[in-house]
C-alpha cells in the first residue's frame, strides 16, 4: 500500500479534488472488498489510518479500531422523537450546569422522515389516506410540533413532514447522491455519499451503491455532536450470484431466499457485499429490497457496487444528467466502479445461482424461514378440532392482507405486478372475502403517479388495495383495528393471520392479537387476499370462481416479465419524483403547526408525549463493578426489540395505559407506543409485554411480569425492579440466542437501563441492540455454549455474581451462579465489547454523560 495521495477529477467542465485511490492502493485495489475500498477514501479524506485495512489484505482478517465519518444522518420521526427529546434534555441539563446549550448542534446534515405514526384507521374507501392523514396529525400533533421547534433549535436539521414517504424510500430516491459534493476550505471536493441511519433498513441505499448501516438514537447522537463511528475493520461476506432470476421469480423472493442463506451461514453482523456476473442482471429496485433486509439476514449492511444500472436508476427518478456522469466518472476514476469479473477477497464467500430462486412466502414467525407458497398449511400445523360455529372468517382466515413497508413498495417492478394481477382479478370479477383488512402503503408518494399512468390503481382499488399512507402502517404495527368479524372467531380458537408485503413478521409485531404471519412479494399479498385464508394451496387450488363459476387459480392471475415490463414503460415519468416529493415537503398541515422557539424547549409536565428523561444527567452512574444480582427475567431465544419494546397499539388493559389514562389520556384512543418514545414513564411500563414473551425464571409468569425473589410476590417488572432498587439490590437479565434482533430502536435498550439491569448476559446479541446496551451503560456478555438460559436452569432465589471491575474489548468476565440450593456454578463469559471507546462508555455510565461532559470542557 504506497502513501496516501490526492488528485483530480473533471466531470462535466468542472474540476474536483478527490482521495486518490488507485494512486494508494495500487495492484491491492483489485482485491480490497468495494466497501473496504470507500471506507479507505473515507480515512484518508479524514486523516484517518487506513492501516488497518492494509493488515488485512496481508493476513485476512484485523481486529484493530477504525474511525468512520458517514457524510450524514438518517432517522425516522419515532427514532428521532427519542433522540430530539435526549438532545434537549441535554441542552437543559447544560444550561443547569453552567454551560452554553448552542454548543450541542449536529455538524453534519440529519434528515428525519415522518413516516412511523400514521396507521390504517380507515381502509378500501376513496377517502382512507386523506382520513388517515388527519387522524395521525390529531394524536401526534404535541410530538410534531417539538419536531418542528428542533428544525428552528437546531442547525442541520431537517423535518420532511407527513406525507413524504418513507425513510428509505426518499433516501432512494430523492436524498442519495451516491457521489457528494462539497466546498473545503474554498476548494471543490468529490467523495462517496455515506450515512448511518436510526433503523435497522438504512442499509436499503446500499442497493444504489451508498454505503451505510443502521445504529441506534444514542450512536447517532454522538455522530451528529461530531464523534466518528468507531468500529473494528469490517469482516465482509461476498456473495457470489450467478445466472438470471427465472420467469415468476421477483425481488421479493430472492431477498428472502438470501435471507434463509445467509442466517443458515450465521454471518454474525458482517458487512455483506453482492459480487458476480448476476449482479448485473439485476435493477436497482431489485438490489434494494436485498439490501433492505440485512438485519433479516444477520448483517450489518449489504452492498451491491455501482455500475450501469445505479447511472440509469438515477436518471430514471429525475437526478440531473450532470450528477449522474459524475457519479459514473468518479466510480470509475476511483476503482469503485463494478467489475461483474472481480473476485475480491473476503472473509467467506456464498454462492447464489438466481436460477434456482423461486416465489416464496416466509414465516409464520420468523423472516428466515422460508417456504414454498404451496406450505403455508402444513407451517401453521394442525388447528382447532370443533367444527365452525356460524358465519365469519374460517380458521387460518387473512385478517390482514398489506402491501406496505419500503421494503417491497420502492421497486415500482414489484408495484406494477401486484396491480396487474389486481386488474387479471377484477376483470374475472374476483374481490376479498369481507373479512380481509386490505390496504396499499407505498413507500413513496411517486407511486401513486405511475400506477395510476399505467392504469392499474384502479384495478387494486376495486379489491380494496387503494392508498390509505404514504408511511410504514402495518410493516411497523400500526394496522388499525382488525374487522369486527374476528373478534367471536378468535374466542373461539379460530387463527387469524397477516400476509403482508413487509420485512418481519414477529409473532405480535404487525398486530398485537396475531401470531402468525407471512412475508410474500406484492402480487402474492393480492392473491392471498383473493383466497382469503391459508387452508389450501395457493398455487394448485382455486382461489376463487369467476362470473360462470369457473374455478380461477393462481396461474391464472400471475402477470408475466413481458407483462411488468410494458407496463413499467408506460408507468415511468422521471420528473414524476420531482413533482411528488416537493408536492409533499410544501404540506399545508405540516406549515400551520404551531412550534415554540428558542434554544431551550419548555418542558410541559402534564404532557404524556414529552418528559425529561432521568437518564440525561451530566454525571453517569457506571454499572461496572464486582456484585451479586438477581435474574430480574430469563428469556429463550429470538427475542426481539419488539418483544423488549413494543411499537403497536397501547392496549387498554395495560400497565401503560393504566398511567396514561390516570394523567388524563382518552382510553378509547391512546395511540401506539412508538408515539410514546418521548414518556419514559409510558414506555417502561410496556416492556416485554408482548404476549409471546416467555420469562423461565418460573412457569406460567405472564408477559411483562417477574417474581420478587425476596418476597416470592408476582409483580410487573417496573414494580419488582423499583423494590430491587430500593433494597440496593442488582439485576440482570439472562436471555438466549439473537437477543435484540429486529429494530434498531433504542428504547429497548433505555428500557432496560430504567429497570435498573446492570448487564445481559446472552448466547449471542444482534449487532444494533448490543450498541444500544452500551451506550446506555448496560454490559452485554455473552455466555460460554454449554450454559444458555435452558443449561443454567434460573429460578427464584438464585443469584448471579458478575466481576465486571476492568473491562477490555472481547475480554474474559468471571460469573458464579449461586443457586438457592448452595450449589454454585462457575462460567467464564466474554465481554460483548468491540472497541476501546465502547469499554470507555460504559466505564463513564453510557454516551449522555460523556457528551455533556464533553460540551462542557471550554470550546
Amino acid at each position: 500500500m504506497r502513501r496516501s495521495a490526492f488528485g483530480h477529477l473533471a466531470s462535466s467542465g468542472r474540476r474536483y479534488r478527490i482521495v486518490d485511490l488507485p494512486g494508494v492502493l495500487g495492484e491491492a485495489a483489485d482485491r480490497l472488498p468495494w466497501i473496504h475500498r470507500i471506507l479507505i477514501e473515507n480515512l484518508l479524506r479524514r486523516r484517518g489510518d487506513p492501516a488497518p485495512l492494509a493488515d488485512w489484505l496481508r493476513q485476512g482478517h484485523s481486529d484493530a479500531e477504525i474511525a468512520f465519518h458517514p457524510g450524514r444522518v438518517l432517522m425516522h420521526d419515532t427514532t428521532c422523537g427519542p433522540a430530539l427529546v435526549d438532545m434537549a434534555a441535554c441542552r437543559s441539563a447544560l444550561a443547569e450546569a453552567g454551560g452554553d446549550p448552542a454548543r450541542l448542534n449536529p455538524v453534519l446534515p440529519v434528515d428525519v422522515s415522518t413516516d412511523h405514526s400514521v396507521a390504517v384507521d380507515r381502509f378500501g374507501t376513496p377517502d382512507a389516506r386523506a382520513h388517515n392523514m388527519a387522524r395521525e396529525l390529531e394524536r401526534n400533533g404535541e410530538r410534531y410540533r417539538f419536531m418542528k421547534w428542533a428544525t428552528g433549535a437546531f442547525r442541520n436539521l431537517t423535518v420532511h413532514p407527513p406525507g413524504s414517504g418513507i425513510m428509505h424510500t426518499l433516501n432512494l430516491e430523492r436524498l442519495a447522491s451516491v457521489v457528494t459534493t462539497a466546498s473545503v476550505e474554498g476548494q471543490a471536493w468529490a467523495f462517496p455519499d455515506t450515512l448511518i441511519g436510526t433503523d435497522s433498513h438504512t442499509p436499503m441505499v446500499g442497493g444504489l451503491g451508498v454505503l451505510a448501516w443502521g445504529v441506534g438514537g444514542l450512536e447517532a447522537e454522538t455522530v451528529m455532536f461530531g464523534l466518528p463511528v468507531t468500529l473494528r475493520a469490517p469482516r465482509v461476506v461476498g456473495v457470489r450470484l450467478s445466472g438470471r432470476l427465472a420467469e415468476g421469480a421477483l425481488a421479493t423472493d430472492l431477498a428472502l431466499e438470501v435471507t434463509a442463506l445467509l442466517r443458515g451461514e450465521g454471518i454474525g453482523g458482517r458487512f455483506v457485499e453482492f459480487f458476480g456476473p448476476g449482479v448485473s442482471t439485476l435493477s436497482v429496485g431489485d438490489r434494494a429490497v436485498v439490501a433492505n433486509m440485512a438485519p433479516e439476514y444477520g448483517a450489518a449492511t449489504g452492498y451491491f457496487p455501482i455500475d450501469a444500472r445505479t447511472l440509469a436508476y438515477l436518471h430514471a427518478t429525475g437526478r440531473t444528467t450532470e450528477h449522474v456522469a459524475l457519479v459514473g466518472d468518479y466510480a470509475r476514476r476511483q476503482g469503485l466502479w463494478f467489475q461483474a469479473d472481480a473476485e475480491p477477497r473476503y472473509d467467506a464467500v456464498v454462492a447464489l445461482d438466481l436460477a434456482a430462486v423461486r416465489p416464496s412466502l416466509a414465516g409464520p414467525r420468523r423472516p428466515q424461514d422460508r417456504l414454498d407458497p404451496a406450505r403455508t398449511r402444513e407451517a401453521v400445523g394442525a388447528g382447532p378440532t370443533a367444527a365452525q360455529v356460524g358465519d365469519g372468517p374460517p380458521d387460518l382466515a387473512v385478517a390482514i392482507a398489506a402491501i406496505t413497508s419500503c421494503t417491497n413498495t420502492s421497486d415500482p417492478r414489484l408495484l406494477v405486478a401486484a396491480g396487474l394481477l389486481a386488474r387479471k382479478a377484477r376483470a374475472r370479477s374476483l374481490a376479498p372475502p369481507p373479512w380481509v383488512k386490505t390496504s396499499l402503503a407505498p413507500g413513496s408518494p411517486t407511486a401513486e403517479a405511475y400506477l395510476r399512468r399505467a392504469g392499474l390503481l384502479a384495478d387494486l382499488e376495486a379489491l380494496g388495495f387503494g392508498v390509505v399512507a404514504y408511511g410504514c402502517t402495518t410493516c411497523i404495527g400500526n394496522s388499525g383495528p382488525l374487522p369486527a368479524a374476528f373478534e367471536p372467531a378468535m374466542a373461539e380458537g379460530r387463527r387469524a393471520v397477516a400476509v403482508i408485503s413487509g420485512n418481519r413478521n414477529f409473532p405480535g409485531r404487525v398486530h398485537p392479537q396475531l401470531e402468525l404471519g407471512f412475508l410474500a412479494s406484492p402480487p402474492m399479498v393480492v392473491a392471498f387476499a383473493l383466497a382469503g385464508d391459508l387452508d389450501r394451496d395457493i398455487t394448485t387450488d382455486a382461489i376463487g370462481a369467476g362470473p360462470d363459476g369457473a374455478p380461477v387459480r393462481l396461474a391464472d392471475l400471475w402477470p408475466t416479465g413481458v407483462e411488468i415490463d410494458a407496463a413499467l414503460a408506460t408507468a415511468a415519468r422521471p420528473q414524476d419524483y420531482v413533482e411528488a416529493y416537493d408536492l409533499a415537503e410544501a404540506s399545508p398541515a405540516w406549515a400551520a403547526l404551531q412550534a415554540p422557539t428558542g434554544e431551550l424547549y419548555p418542558w410541559d409536565p402534564k404532557s404524556t408525549y414529552l418528559c425529561r428523561p432521568p437518564f440525561v444527567t451530566v454525571d453517569g452512574a457506571p454499572r461496572l463493578g464486582r456484585y451479586l444480582a438477581r435474574p430480574l427475567l430469563v428469556l429463550g431465544d429470538d427475542i426481539t426489540t419488539d418483544h423488549i419494546s413494543p411499537a403497536g397499539a397501547v392496549p387498554s388493559a395495560s400497565e401503560a395505559a393504566a398511567y396514561l389514562i390516570a394523567h388524563g389520556e382518552d382510553p378509547s384512543d391512546l395511540n401506539v407506543f412508538s408515539a410514546r418514545r418521548g414518556n419514559w414513564e409510558a414506555m417502561v411500563r410496556g416492556l416485554f409485554t408482548n404476549r409471546t414473551v416467555r420469562n423461565l425464571l418460573a412457569a406460567d409468569i405472564p408477559a411483562g411480569r417477574t417474581i420478587h425473589s425476596p418476597s416470592g410476590e408476582m409483580l410487573t417488572l417496573w414494580a419488582a425492579a423499583e423494590r430491587y432498587r430500593a433494597a440496593g439490590e442488582a439485576v440482570v437479565i439472562v436471555a438466549g440466542e439473537r437477543y435484540g434482533m429486529g429494530s434498531s430502536r433504542d428504547w429497548a435498550a433505555k428500557g432496560v437501563a430504567l429497570l435498573g439491569v446492570r448487564a445481559v448476559l446472552a448466547s449471542s446479541f444482534e449487532a444494533i441492540h448490543r450498541s444500544n446496551l452500551i451506550n446506555m451503560g448496560v454490559l452485554p456478555l455473552l455466555l460460554p455454549a454449554d450454559a444458555g438460559p435452558s443449561d443454567l436452569a434460573l429460578a427464584p432465589g438464585d443469584r448471579i455474581e458478575v466481576e465486571a471491575e476492568r473491562l477490555s474489548p472481547r475480554g474474559a468476565v468471571n460469573l458464579a451462579i449461586h443457586y438457592a440450593t448452595g450449589q454454585v456454578r462457575r462460567l467464564a463469559a466474554m465481554a460483548a465489547v468491540e472497541t476501546s471507546l465502547e469499554a470507555d462508555v460504559l466505564a463513564g455510565g453510557g454516551a449522555i454523560p460523556r457528551l455533556l461532559q464533553r460540551a462542557l470542557r471550554p470550546a
